[in-house]
């Protein structure tokens, strides 16, 4: 079955996009306002886009009329951002601050999360996040009705439990992150795993002999 998309409404685009494009790991921003509003919200149009510099990307789609949502008004306003991870742990807190409130309000103080300071930046951290990631605006893309933020980290947190600060080794399932799946409210455990060896083509290339 093949879908032309030049004929789906956006709507129906985002259906069968965000169903196949799965599991998305989850960005749960923190964002404060020019004015001091703090603000969190989840997005999982997100991932890491290079080393050099540490760059991540999020997709943040505006309202049916145009206008930002609180998150990327802020981050286009201060030119900053945490990126918190989301463990298991979090789950019930991170979808709450799903919430349909208006501008302005506080999501992290009605979900009672802790908040510890960022080290750079104004935007707190969330105290339980496995991996926090304070990001300064690097560019900005506007598409229709997605803003596209490229954040550059300038500083990366992790909880010390879970790093080997000599090797730079992460205990990634200890992390027990959370991802986004298919249709309304499915997430996945990062659990269940395969491992492969990246071919190397003088080994591949004597084998075909």
């Amino acid at each position: 079955m093949e879908f032309d998309f030049a004929a789906l409404t956006g709507a129906e685009r985002y259906k069968l996009m965000a169903a196949a494009i799965t599991p998305r790991p989850i960005a749960w921003l923190t964002t404060v306002s020019p004015e001091g509003v703090r603000n969190a919200a989840p997005y999982s149009f997100f991932n890491m886009m290079g080393a050099e510099p540490p760059l991540v990307a999020i997709g943040l789609m505006r309202r049916a009329d145009g206008s930002y949502k609180d998150s990327a008004r802020n981050i286009l306003e201060t030119r900053e951002f945490v990126v918190n991870l989301v463990s298991e742990s979090d789950a019930e807190a991170m979808n709450f601050t799903c919430i349909d409130a208006p501008p302005g309000f506080d999501e992290l103080e009605a979900a009672h999360l802790e908040t510890v300071p960022s080290t750079l930046i104004v935007p707190p951290r969330i105290a339980s996040a496995p991996v926090t990631m304070e990001c300064r605006l690097h560019q900005s893309i506007e598409v229709g009705l997605t803003t596209i933020v490229l954040g550059e980290v300038v500083k990366f947190h992790v909880r010390d439990d879970l790093v080997d600060p000599e090797r730079l080794h992460i205990d990634t399932i200890a992390m027990g992150l959370i991802a986004r799946m298919h249709g309304a409210g499915w997430y996945t455990r990062c659990t269940d795993m395969l491992q492969l060896t990246r071919p190397v083509f003088d080994d591949w290339n004597k084998a075909e002999g």
